[in-house]
């Protein structure tokens, strides 16, 4: 071909150095135009009846081979082969075919970075992707596959085989370690969380250190991403779940059950022993009966048994007010629906403060959606504080201005 175009550039009167150079410029510019025209084909035709195609189909995979455009990616490759094939027509052959063979190597390594998202997202649609991201993995494969397709590249251009080219990274290894130390501690670490199931998608994690506090969306090599519950997002390296301390609310939403622990503070001047008309009141109380009943016959059997003299109050054993009631919220929580029963519940005293004596209520609410177990929380505290008076305590706090007009009003 390249000799007939010659021939007939010299017929015409050209030189002979110039009609080689016309016959090959003319060559390449028909080679050009056909590969122009097989991309178009592939490009346009074929990936318009394929498209067609998958979408008939009910698979769910090879859309998304197509949404990650692997195909479409594929189809460039079909230039590079007819460039390569028609190379040998040229004086510089050689060139035409590492350069021919450098594009389709890159075009190699896009198509495999596309058949690698697909696999993430083809993964990611079950419910185990959550359990075990494969997010990091797949990055470090991305990085391996960039990495030798450069070597590759570069052998090609300069017709020395890869594996000459492999053994003489060894000294270029500090340097690696050096620009991909993030990737390499992010791969350690992504293992170690995965190996050890120590976080997950959808789980609920609290950094301080970072101020993140919420929900994790993403676990990539060298990043967790986290949407704080205010919807701002927190990324994170991943290695500092590794190398600092973090919370992790996955056993909260697990068990099923949400901790509820908050105190109030009782004024100690008003605690007090029991006299009969509060024990009556108390007794008319549904929830305090039974132990009233049990607690007034098990102290006069204690009175008699060790001849008491009940007439000085500090005598033997008597019930207080305090004691009283906390026995009432016990019994109270313990009725609540709202509070999970398969857990801890108790009501205790905490040591006494400048502020009272705090009276700490310790249970789980069996619904562990935020604003519901926000909500069982308040309704629990209304009633206590709107039943402290019931009992003659009266709650702690520190003087308001009411406080201070009420005295000079005296």
């Amino acid at each position: 071909m390249i000799h007939s175009l010659k021939s007939f550039f010299i017929a015409w009167g050209i030189s002979q150095h110039l009609s080689s150079i016309l016959a090959d410029g003319t060559a390449l510019i028909g080679i050009l135009f056909l590969a122009f025209l097989t991309n178009l084909i592939a490009g346009r035709i074929i990936m318009r009846i394929l498209r067609v195609v998958i979408k008939r189909t009910k698979t769910r995979w090879d859309d998304v081979l197509l949404e990650e455009g692997v195909f479409d990616r594929l189809s460039h490759i079909v230039p590079a082969l007819v460039i390569y094939g028609f190379a040998e027509l040229f004086t510089w052959q050689v060139i035409l075919q590492r350069l021919a063979l450098s594009y389709m190597v890159v075009i190699g390594i896009l198509v495999f970075n596309s058949l690698l998202s697909a696999a993430e997202s083809i993964y990611s649609s079950f419910k185990v992707s959550k359990e075990k991201p494969i997010r990091g993995y797949i990055q470090i494969v991305k990085i391996f596959l960039f990495i030798i397709g450069m070597i590759v590249i570069i052998g090609i251009i300069i017709d020395r085989s890869p594996w000459r080219l492999l053994t003489g990274i060894g000294a270029m290894t500090a340097v690696l370690l050096l620009v991909f130390k993030d990737s390499i501690l992010g791969l350690v670490a992504s293992t170690q969380l995965a190996a050890n199931d120590m976080v997950k998608i959808g789980d609920w994690i609290e950094v301080e250190k970072y101020d993140a506090n919420g929900e994790v969306i993403e676990i990539s090599l060298t990043t967790i991403k986290v949407q704080n519950w205010d919807k701002t997002i927190s990324n994170i390296p991943t290695y500092v779940l590794i190398s600092d301390s973090f919370k992790n609310w996955r056993g909260m939403t697990e068990s099923g059950g949400r901790r509820i622990k908050r105190s109030i503070f009782i004024d100690m001047t008003s605690i007090a022993f029991c006299d009969d008309a509060m024990l009556d009141r108390f007794r008319r109380i549904h929830l305090l009966t039974g132990y009233i009943e049990r607690k007034v016959q098990e102290i006069d059997e204690h009175t008699v048994k060790h001849n008491i003299d009940t007439s000085i109050p500090v005598n033997g054993r008597r019930l207080t007010n305090i004691g009283t009631f906390r026995a009432y919220l016990d019994a109270y929580v313990r009725n609540h629906p709202k509070v999970h029963d398969g857990m801890t519940i108790m009501v205790r005293h905490l040591p006494p403060s400048p502020y009272g004596i705090p009276i700490e209520i310790y249970v789980f609410s069996n619904d562990i959606r935020w604003e519901h177990y926000e909500g069982i929380q308040a309704d629990i505290f209304d009633h206590i504080l709107a039943v402290i008076p019931e009992f003659g305590l009266r709650v702690f706090q520190n003087p308001t201005g009411r406080d201070l007009q009420m005295l000079t009003q005296i």
